[in-house]
C-alpha cells in the first residue's frame, strides 16, 4: 500500500487579503486588522505582507505595530466576512475530498489519495486549488504536499505567499531536518527553550535525540514530537461534515447601566443570547456548550458553563440556559456591569444525534422557524425592526447591538 497524499492549504495572511479585497484602495499599502482602531487598543490579528516587510506581526499591540510602520492603516475584524470566505474555500476543497480537517478558518488539511488517480498527483491538485482559490475567491494560499499531516503543514510554511512545497518521504530529512525546532506544530516557546537546554536546536536533532531523555525532559509530549520529527505522524485527516472551524462564537458587553435585578440581566442575557444564535445560523454551526461570564461592578467576575442536551442555535434555548447558569451562580452582593454569553464545542449543521425523547421536535423546529424569519426580517429592514416584548421593558439595556462586537476562538490540532 502505497503512501497517502496529504495537503494542508494555508490563505495567506487571511483577514487582511479578505479585507483587501473589500478595500483595493489600500492594496499594497501597509494594513493589519485587529483590536480597535478607534482606541488603538487590542492586538494585531493579521498584518499584510506590506506591513510585515517592517517587522509588524500577529499578536502585536496595535501601538506597537504603529511605532514600527506610522503609515499602517487598522482595520476592524469582520469574523463574519472571514467564516464566509472560509465557507467558499471549503466548498473548492471538498471537490477533490470529503476528507478535509479545518484548522481555524484559514487553514486545512486535505486527504486526497483517492482523488490522485483522476486528478493527478498531489502536486497537480495543489497547484489547481492554488489557481481557484485565485481566480475564483480572489486570495493565494501556500499549500505543503505530504505523506502525512505534519509535514504537509511544514509544507505550507516552508514558502509563502502563493507556493506549493513537496515534503515527501524521499525529501523530507533534506528540507524538514534543517528547520528550527520551533517550527513543529506544538513546540512553543517554552518547550522550544527546554531542548535548547539539552542542545536540540533543529527538527533533525529533534528526530535523532533518544527517544527516552526527550521522554524524560518533556512528558508524553516528547515521544509526540520525536514521532512528528521523524515523519511517523499517521494521523487520519477527519472527514468533515460535523467538525466546526472554531471552537466557540461569544458576544460580551458592558451595559449602559449597573445591573441590579435578575430582570436586567435576563434582559442583557436574551440580547447577547439573539446575537450568539444568529452567529450560528449565520455561519452554519450549532454549540453543545453554553457558558455565561460575570463582572460586577468592582471588577470580581466568573464563568460557568454548561452542556446542553442537544447541540443548538436556537435563540431560547441558549437564553435560558444561560439564564438558568446565572440564577444558580449569583447572589447580588454587588451589581452587575458586564455579561457575557458564549456558545461553545461547536459542530455543524450536518451534525448527527439522537434526540432525547422528552423533547418536543416539533416544538424545536417551530422556534427554528420563528429564529430563521426573525433573521431575514433583520437582514431587510435592521436589528431593532423586530424585537421580543422583554425588550420593552428596558429601552435602554435592550438598545444594545451586541452583533457588533463578537469573539471566536480557533481549533487545536488534538481534538
Amino acid at each position: 500500500m502505497g503512501d497517502r497524499v496529504v495537503l494542508h492549504s494555508d490563505c495567506n495572511c487571511f483577514y487582511a487579503s479578505v479585507e483587501l479585497l473589500h478595500h483595493p484602495e489600500l492594496r499594497d499599502k501597509p494594513v493589519a486588522v485587529g483590536g480597535d482602531p478607534e482606541s488603538r487598543h487590542g492586538i494585531i490579528l493579521t498584518a499584510d505582507y506590506t506591513a510585515k516587510k517592517y517587522g509588524v506581526k500577529t499578536g502585536m499591540a496595535l501601538w506597537q505595530a504603529k511605532q514600527l510602520c506610522p503609515d499602517i492603516t487598522f482595520l476592524p475584524p469582520r469574523m463574519d466576512l472571514y467564516l464566509r470566505f472560509s465557507h467558499m474555500a471549503q466548498e473548492i476543497y471538498a471537490e477533490y475530498t470529503d476528507l478535509r480537517e479545518p484548522f481555524g478558518c484559514d487553514e486545512s488539511w486535505l486527504d486526497v489519495t483517492a482523488s490522485a488517480t483522476l486528478k493527478g498527483d498531489g502536486e497537480l491538485i495543489a497547484k489547481e486549488i492554488s489557481n481557484r482559490m485565485k481566480s475564483e475567491l480572489g486570495i493565494t494560499v501556500s499549500i505543503g504536499v505530504s505523506y502525512n499531516k505534519i509535514f504537509a503543514k511544514l509544507g505550507s510554511d516552508y514558502k509563502k505567499p502563493d507556493a506549493i512545497t513537496t515534503m515527501y518521504r524521499n525529501e523530507f530529512k533534506e528540507k524538514v531536518w534543517k528547520l528550527p525546532a520551533s517550527d513543529l506544530l506544538y513546540v512553543g516557546k517554552s518547550t522550544a527553550k527546554k531542548l535548547n537546554s539539552i542542545g536540540v536546536k533543529t527538527i533533525g536533532e529533534l528526530a535523532t535525540m533518544d527517544e527516552k531523555l526527550l521522554v524524560s525532559l518533556l512528558g508524553k509530549m516528547g515521544s509526540v514530537l520525536w514521532g512528528f520529527a521523524n515523519g511517523y505522524d499517521n494521523s487520519p485527516v477527519r472527514k468533515e461534515n460535523t467538525h466546526a472551524a472554531i471552537k466557540s462564537v461569544g458576544n460580551s458587553t458592558t451595559t449602559p447601566r449597573d445591573l441590579t435585578t435578575d430582570e436586567d440581566v435576563k434582559i442583557i442575557i436574551y440580547v447577547l443570547s439573539e446575537s450568539v444564535a444568529a452567529r450560528l445560523r449565520e455561519n452554519g454551526f450549532r454549540c453543545r456548550t453554553v457558558e455565561i461570564s460575570i463582572r460586577d461592578n468592582e471588577l470580581y467576575s466568573f464563568t460557568r458553563q454548561r452542556k446542553v442536551n442537544n447541540a443548538t442555535n436556537i435563540t431560547e434555548e441558549i437564553a435560558r440556559e444561560a439564564y438558568r447558569l446565572f440564577k444558580e451562580n449569583y447572589n447580588w452582593h454587588k451589581p452587575i456591569r458586564s455579561v457575557g454569553v458564549r456558545g461553545a464545542d461547536l459542530v455543524t449543521d450536518y451534525y448527527f444525534e439522537q434526540l432525547d425523547m422528552f423533547i418536543d421536535a416539533a416544538m424545536r423546529e417551530k422556534q427554528m422557524k420563528v429564529d430563521a424569519a426573525v433573521d431575514d426580517i433583520r437582514r431587510r429592514f435592521g436589528f431593532y425592526s423586530v424585537q421580543r416584548g422583554l425588550m420593552y421593558q428596558d429601552r435602554d439595556l435592550s438598545a444594545v447591538n451586541a452583533k457588533e462586537d463578537h469573539t471566536v476562538h480557533p481549533v487545536a490540532y488534538f481534538g
